[in-house]
C-alpha cells in the first residue's frame, strides 16, 4: 500500500486490459496480474476487457489503471477520452502517449534535442532499397512506426531483403522505419515517478528480442545487475530520464537502448504502458530496486492522482 494512502483512497478502480490492438493477448496477461495485485492490497478494482465503444462502462469508477498496450490504449486516444470524462488515469497524458507510440516522431524529438539514437530512414514502396541498405549497413531492422511488442519487426541480414521486410511491416502501419543495427547489446531502463530503476540487459537466445522471446520463451536471459560499470549505467539511467521527460511522459514507463560496439548507449524507443506479465521487464527492475509486484502496482496507481494536468 502507498505510504500515504489507504485502499479506500483509491475509490473504485477500473483496470483496462485486452482491447483491439495486436498486443491484445499480452495486455490481458498484464491486466490480470495488475488486477490480482490491486485486489490483494484491498483496492476495489474491477477488470474490464476494454474494446472500442465501451466508454459508458466506466460510469461509476473513480479512476482508471490503464494496462492496454498498443493502439487504442497507449496512443493518446483513450487518454483524451478520459480527460473529457474527467476520470483520473495512470501514466502519461495525451500528447506524451501519442508521441511515445509513434517511434518516428519520438526519434525526431530526441534527435532535435541532441540525444543519441541509431541512424534510421523512413521507407515506402518507392524507396531505393539497395541505397538504404548501403547507407544504414547490414544487418538492419525494419519496423512499423506505431506498433509495440516487436509486432511486424524483421531483421534484414542479406542484400535484397529490405523490400519484403518493408511490405511485412506495412501490413501493420503505413509508416515504416529502417533502422541501423548496433551490436553492443540491448538494455532497458524503467522510470517510476521520480525514480529511475536499475538497468536490465536483455540477452535473447534467438536472432533478436522478438515477440516470442519477450512473452513465450523461457531461455531469454535478463541480467540485473546489467553488467555495466557504475558510470556507464549511471549515464544510461540519466539518458532514460532525459528521453522520458523530453516526450512529456509521466508516472511510469520504460526506455529501451542499444549500445554500439564502443559501448555508447543510443535511445531506441519509449514505452508509456509497458508489459506487466511474468516475463515483463518493469517488474524485474522494480524487484531489483526492492519493490515487490503489489507495491509496484500501487505506485503506478498513485500516478493517477493529478492526472489530467498538462501532457
Amino acid at each position: 500500500m502507498s505510504e500515504l494512502r489507504t485502499a479506500a483512497d483509491y475509490g473504485r478502480v477500473a483496470v483496462l486490459m485486452g482491447g483491439d490492438s495486436a498486443e491484445r493477448e499480452v495486455s490481458l496477461k498484464s491486466g490480470g496480474a495488475v488486477l490480482a495485485a490491486l485486489s490483494r492490497a484491498g483496492v476495489d478494482a474491477h477488470g474490464i476487457d476494454f474494446r472500442a465503444g465501451m466508454l459508458a462502462s466506466l460510469a461509476g469508477f473513480d479512476r482508471v489503471f490503464i494496462v492496454l498496450h498498443g493502439r487504442g490504449g497507449e496512443d493518446g486516444t483513450l487518454q483524451g477520452a478520459l480527460e473529457l470524462m474527467g476520470l483520473p488515469y495512470t501514466g502519461s497524458g495525451v500528447l506524451a502517449s501519442a508521441l511515445a507510440m509513434d517511434k518516428w516522431r519520438t526519434k525526431l524529438v530526441w534527435s532535435a534535442l541532441g540525444l543519441p539514437i541509431p541512424a534510421f530512414e523512413m521507407i515506402d514502396a518507392d524507396s531505393d532499397f539497395a541505397a538504404v541498405e548501403a547507407r544504414l549497413g547490414l544487418p538492419l531492422f525494419v519496423k512499423p512506426a506505431n506498433e509495440g511488442s516487436s509486432v511486424g519487426v524483421t531483421k534484414v541480414k542479406a542484400p535484397g531483403e529490405l523490400a519484403a521486410a518493408r511490405a511485412a511491416a506495412a501490413r501493420h502501419d503505413r509508416l515504416v522505419i529502417a533502422e541501423q543495427f548496433l551490436g553492443g547489446g540491448e538494455y532497458t531502463v524503467t522510470v517510476l515517478g521520480e525514480q529511475v530503476l536499475p538497468a536490465i540487459r536483455i540477452v535473447p537466445a534467438g536472432e533478436y528480442y522478438d515477440y516470442e522471446a519477450k512473452y513465450l520463451r523461457d531461455d531469454t536471459r535478463y541480467l540485473c545487475p546489467c553488467g555495466l560499470d557504475v558510470a556507464a549505467e549511471a549515464e544510461m539511467r540519466e539518458l532514460a530520464r532525459g528521453g522520458f521527460d523530453a516526450l512529456g511522459c509521466r508516472g511510469w514507463g520504460r526506455v529501451d537502448f542499444l549500445l554500439d560496439t564502443a559501448g555508447a548507449p543510443h535511445l531506441l524507443e519509449a514505452n508509456s504502458v509497458p508489459g506487466m506479465t511474468d516475463h515483463s521487464l518493469v517488474p524485474m527492475a522494480a524487484k531489483a530496486a526492492g519493490l515487490d509486484f503489489d507495491s509496484l502496482c500501487l505506485r503506478i496507481l498513485d500516478s493517477s492522482f493529478g492526472a489530467g494536468e498538462g501532457a
